[in-house]
């Protein structure tokens, strides 16, 4: 198994040592999965963090309606994990499924915890992860009841650059709470600027 991307994103932070990349090729898995596959279903508890070497992926909930509602994005060197699931062992109340055939690293609870005692330098990693995806997690809110559809999509062009031509505009839209055409209004509004 190859764990040189995870390894990448981790001395982008603080070099690891031989020792702690020894460890993690030792204890952490791969998953392949193809397109519409989950990683997490409600009701499910959450036991891993996974790495996306390759694909995407959403997370979403779902209404008494039935209706989707999409949270966040996750491709390339970034991580999906159900926090509130992973950290406390309850049943989640998300969805993470693939967008995209995909390819993810996936370290187990007892592992993680396994890093931070052996090596603290995990906590640090982990801590720094956790923080940037609250941010995300603030900003979507605070534009969720503050922003208007147009400047809700350009948050999302540049927190997701690379991602606006790989997600279905169906997806897209989810995420901005409108409807699929007042998105194709907003490309062409912004196209005609």
């Amino acid at each position: 198994m190859n764990v040189a991307p995870l390894i990448t994103f981790f001395d982008s932070y603080v070099p690891l040592s031989d020792a702690e990349k020894d460890d993690l090729a030792l204890r952490v898995k791969e998953r392949k999965l193809k397109r519409k596959a989950f990683f997490l279903q409600e009701g499910q508890v959450c036991h891993h963090y996974g790495f996306v070497v390759s694909g995407c992926f959403k997370t979403y909930g779902v209404d008494a309606a039935g209706k989707e509602h999409n949270l966040q994005f996750a491709a390339e060197n970034d991580w999906i994990v159900d926090i509130s699931s992973f950290y406390a062992d309850k049943p989640s109340k998300l969805f993470i499924e693939t967008l995209e055939p995909s390819h993810i690293l996936l370290i187990e609870k007892t592992d993680l915890l396994h890093f931070y005692k052996q090596y603290p330098k995990f906590v640090r990693y982990f801590k720094v992860i956790f923080e940037n995806k609250f941010v995300e997690m603030q900003n979507r809110v605070l534009q969720n009841i503050s922003s208007t559809a147009e400047e809700r999509y350009l948050a999302f062009l540049e927190q997701y650059p690379r991602l606006s031509n790989r997600i279905p505009n169906l997806q897209i839209a989810s995420y901005l709470g409108v409807t699929p055409e007042f998105l194709s209004k907003i490309r062409k509004d912004l196209a005609r600027k």
